[in-house]
């Protein structure tokens, strides 16, 4: 896999954030800029997303832990705090069961261990339109989930960033990331995780309930539990929060 694109900035410490399923490494734009002078804040786009090549074959969360091993192997600083959102909550669930020397702690917000029959059934249905009518066809439905009517109605200039990156997308490559995504069985392996891991769930997250987070959060050993009141994409809502959270997290490890 060619290298991933991403951005360095800051100094300290380095957090490695991974991005949501359609977004890019712009979700994190203020969180990034809240963290920047006490952390190394190392921001990249999973494959096939922002500026970062998409693969040719299928491939699944396991292929993703690998690019984020070997982007954090290339910056030469690990192991770093690594921190994900949905998509990325899931890479860091896989990375630090198949990469433990990559990392020191993980932050999963808003994701998921394993879907059942009924949501892989609802991937499939999106799989299946993208193919069938492009990234667009879907963007309205996932801004609906990613952010909170408030959110929505109060933001129409970081709404439009957000859409405007989804729908630059080709539509194999986030149709292959859908199934990767729909794909995960990360509940066999996190009981072996062994790092500190902070999960963050959203109170108002309809794609990832609060269950879906208390249930990654009970199956490794010795995570900690918070909660945000956002939407799916947490760090877009509520930044400050988001930022809190994690520095928190670090600092008592």
């Amino acid at each position: 896999m060619p290298a991933l694109h991403s951005i360095t900035e800051g100094q300290g410490p380095v957090i490695v954030l991974s991005h949501a399923l359609g977004c890019d490494l712009h979700m994190w734009d203020e969180v990034a800029a809240l963290l920047k002078d006490r952390y190394t804040v190392v921001r990249y786009n999973q494959r096939g997303h922002g500026q970062s090549p998409a693969s040719d074959a299928a491939f699944g969360m396991h292929d993703l832990a690998q690019d984020a091993a070997e982007l954090i192997a290339a910056l030469g600083r690990g192991p770093v705090h690594f921190a994900g959102v949905s998509m990325g909550g899931m890479t860091a669930q896989a990375l630090a069961a198949l990469h433990p020397d990559a990392v020191q702690t993980i932050t999963i917000a808003n994701s998921a261990a394993q879907y059942d029959a009924a949501a892989r059934q609802g991937w499939q249905a999106r799989i299946d339109t993208v193919r069938a009518q492009g990234v667009a066809a879907i963007a309205e439905g996932a801004l609906q989930r990613w952010l909170s009517p408030e959110f929505l109605a109060a933001h129409p200039a970081r709404v439009a960033q957000m859409r405007a990156a989804l729908v630059r997308i080709p539509a194999e490559p986030y149709a292959q990331a859908c199934a990767a995504v729909a794909g995960i069985s990360l509940h066999a392996t996190n009981p072996g995780i062994r790092c500190p891991a902070l999960v963050i769930g959203g109170t108002l997250d309809f794609a990832t309930p609060m269950a879906l987070s208390e249930e990654i959060a009970a199956g490794i050993p010795g995570a900690e539990l918070a909660r945000i009141d956002a939407a799916h994409i947490s760090c877009v809502e509520q930044p400050q929060a988001f930022a809190q959270l994690l520095d928190g997290f670090i600092q008592r490890g």
